[in-house]
């Protein structure tokens, strides 16, 4: 397991990280430190174990919005693009396709 530093709202961790998944930790980690530092600067909240408690809250609550709301979507249709069928679409823009789909298919307007 290799072992990465990064800091999270001014202070330096070293966190254990498997092997090909340094992208998603940084990523956890970019998300982590942008919601402490907005309750930080937010000025309510000083103690940094206070703000880690409220940030785990709302990003827990954030994900399991975007869960219900991915439950309720009907699922998307089939990709036309024939880019897409063919196999040469990056694999997170796929899924991000996806995503925006199943997003945008509930509403019915296009503006």
């Amino acid at each position: 397991m290799k072992q990465i530093e990064v800091q999270i709202m001014g202070q330096s961790y070293l966190l254990g990280c498997p092997d090909g998944g340094e992208a998603q930790l940084r990523e956890a980690v970019d998300r982590v430190d942008a919601a402490m530092c907005k309750i930080r600067d937010a000025g309510k909240v000083k103690a940094r174990d206070r703000i880690a408690v409220l940030a785990s809250l709302n990003l827990a609550f954030d994900l399991a919005a975007q869960q219900a709301a991915a439950a309720a979507a009907p699922a998307p249709a089939a990709p036309v693009s024939t880019e897409e069928s063919s196999g040469d679409t990056d694999p997170k823009a796929a899924q991000l396709i996806q995503r925006l789909d199943q997003a945008l298919a509930g509403d019915g307007h296009l503006l």
